[in-house]
Order: C-alpha cells, then structure tokens, then sequence
C-alpha cells in the first residue's frame, strides 16, 4: 500500500471549509478505489473527471485536512473527497460564467 502523502505545510482544519453541506461541485480528476469502498475491486474508476455531485456531510483527516463525502448523481457513489480534488459549481466568480456562455445555463439545469 502506498505511503499517505501528507502537505506537512498545509493545515486545512485552520480554516473553515472551502464547501458547504449540500454545495453542487464537480470532480477536478479520476478517483479510482483506494480500497476502501466496498462492492468494487481495487484500481476500478468511482468518479469520472468532470462528474457533478452534492456534498453530503464534511469530516476531517489526520486532524489536518477536510474530506468531504460528495455523493455523485450519474454514478450513485459517495466519495469522500479532499477540496483540490473538487471545484464548486454554484459559486462561480462572475468572470468564469461569461466565459461559459451558453454553458452555464447548461449548469443551472443540474440541481
């Protein structure tokens, strides 16, 4: 099992968290199982890059950073995740909307 990498430099717990219960985020990569989600074998894909899903409750980790248990619509699965891995979708900065144009209409759709 590989060792856990841990940003010494970087205490997140510090800080309030970064999502909120019940925030639309989406997956900023690929999660495969570690292991440690039952009924799937070791390496198989959880969460697909870009999978939109909600956060259902925030706990810690290694009493230094925030996990965040985000249950994805399209695949069912709830993950627990860390907030690099995420990107919220409900609150965009003003300039990252116009730049979606059309697209954000698209992302309003999925509540």
């Amino acid at each position: 099992m590989a060792d856990i990498a841990r940003d010494d430099d970087v205490i997140e717990i510090a800080h309030p968290p970064r999502f909120e219960m019940g925030e639309r985020v989406i997956s900023r990569s690929v999660v495969r199982n570690d292991g440690t989600y039952n009924g799937k074998d070791i390496g198989e894909v959880l969460v697909h890059k870009g999978e939109v899903g909600f956060v259902r409750s925030i706990g810690t980790f290694l009493q230094q950073f925030y996990i965040y248990a985000v249950e994805f619509t399209d695949s069912g699965h709830r993950v627990g995740m860390r907030a690099k891995e995420l990107c919220t979708l409900d609150h965009l900065p003003d300039e990252v909307i116009a730049q979606l144009g059309e697209r954000a209409a698209q992302l309003d759709a999925i509540r």
